[in-house]
């Protein structure tokens, strides 16, 4: 689409009637590749174009979208018209312009990188993996994502800005097989920079991962320490972070309504979320509305500080957009989301490597991947899923165990954790590290 097109579509709006209206357009071109025992399983290439037009008319929400650049005349006309339909609502108002943010998230290394130079880079993870032991006897779902993107919002109250960005990564199951049992570990990693990403590393992590899972034994019940890897820490932070939209408080869907000011977790722990961090795939100059992107302290040393906005929800509750509006694509209307969503320690008294937080246990799990997480409640934040990992006694690792079960409730896990890892490992756009909970429910 031409620069000229946003222009006419925004002014073509505003003819039919509309109080504010907002134009989005998105551009994207990505390569996903994978791979099975060496042979390319899956390349797709995908080009697409997009545009929205969302309005307000008389407090009523209306929208529009389409693929195709010839349709802004019915796009216009639909968007205005659809708002005839909707139901008025005092808090429906777009933003004003504000300057965007700064931040690093386009490299041109990936824009350029070839298709070929792509499936080696794929390969090469799948070789680490294969490579790694003769007991490791293939893999499942070895992939790799590499793509670049232009987004650009418009709207009556002054924004237009625009941004590029960039993204790639790469995972992979490896799978371990010895005489009696099979083992499966997964290993990911992703950024909006291709240097950030060694795809032989993703692979030998992965089989490293299946190997120590092999000749696993079930437990007793028991009541003690828990040791969540970093990966399995980010599924619980998923949890939580919805439970910090403001979207979800206002519908009374958030186990930490009227909350703030209180105690709700460890006060070892801070959690923020940021989309200012160089590289990190939540990172924007805006967000989908066209707000500003910043950094954000939602929970200082365990006390809730506040939650994430919209500018829908801030409205509604007198305050300011937190420049965490998301959407599904332009196909959709904006929503509240985090974008770079990092837990991390109070202070440096109470961070340690993965050796010294092993050997803080007398007796307890180190949790390396769970099944059943999606059955968590996020009003409640109840939780129970099946585990597996790392017996460990007296500081050692002992044995690996399998059909394990942890269960309590969110708040509680993290209210009981004592210590956190040096380093912070970003999965998708949750930053995190090993946690050591204690008290935690722990059933064979």
């Amino acid at each position: 689409m031409d620069t000229r097109f946003a222009e006419e579509l925004l002014d073509n709006v505003l003819s039919h009637g509309a109080d504010e209206a907002e134009v989005l357009v998105t551009t994207s071109k990505h390569l996903n590749i994978e791979v099975s025992g060496q042979e390319i399983d899956t390349l797709e290439r995908s080009d697409s174009v997009g545009y929205s037009v969302r309005v307000f008319k008389d407090r009523r929400l209306g929208f529009s979208y389409s693929t195709n650049p010839s349709d802004i005349n019915i796009v216009a006309r639909q968007a205005v018209e659809s708002a005839g339909f909707s139901e008025p609502d005092e808090f429906n108002a777009l933003p004003s312009k504000a300057a965007p943010s700064t931040v690093k998230i386009f490299d041109a290394a990936v824009t350029s990188l070839s298709e070929q130079e792509a499936i080696r880079l794929v390969l090469s993870m799948e070789r680490a993996a294969l490579d790694r032991d003769s007991l490791i006897k293939k893999t499942r779902s070895a992939s790799g994502s590499f793509g670049g993107s232009s987004t650009r919002i418009l709207n009556s109250k002054g924004i237009d800005s625009e941004y590029d960005a960039t993204s790639c990564s790469g995972s992979i199951m490896a799978v371990a097989v010895d005489t009696s049992e099979s083992q499966m570990a997964w290993e990911y990693n992703g950024s909006r920079f291709l240097s950030d990403i060694n795809f032989g590393e993703i692979g030998g992590m992965a089989a490293m991962r299946a190997l120590q899972l092999l000749g696993a034994r079930k437990i007793r019940p028991a009541r003690g320490f828990v040791l969540l890897d970093s990966a399995v820490t980010a599924d619980f932070l998923e949890i939580l972070s919805s439970a910090l939209s403001a979207d979800a408080v206002q519908k009374n869907k958030s186990m930490l309504a009227g909350r703030i000011g209180e105690p709700v977790i460890s006060p070892v722990l801070n959690i923020t979320d940021s989309g200012l961090l160089d590289g990190r795939l939540g990172s924007r100059t805006f967000d989908a509305e066209g707000v500003p992107t910043t950094e954000k302290v939602l929970i200082e040393r365990g006390i809730l500080k506040g939650f994430l906005h919209n500018t829908y929800t801030s409205l509604k509750d007198s305050t300011i957009s937190t420049g965490n509006a998301v959407r599904s694509g332009f196909t959709g209307i904006p929503g509240v989301g985090r974008s770079n969503f990092v837990i991390s320690a109070a202070s440096a008294d109470h961070t340690r490597n993965f050796k010294d937080l092993a050997g803080m246990i007398d007796r307890g799990i180190y949790v390396t991947e769970t099944m059943g997480m999606h059955t968590a409640n996020p009003i409640s934040g109840e939780y129970s899923v099946g585990v597996s990992g790392l017996w460990i006694e007296n500081g050692a690792i002992a044995y690996p165990v399998k059909e394990a079960v942890i269960s309590g409730n969110i708040l509680d896990l993290f209210r009981n954790i004592i210590m956190i890892g040096e380093d912070i490992r970003f999965y998708g756009n949750i930053g995190t590290s090993y946690v050591l909970a204690g008290n935690i429910d722990i059933s064979g």
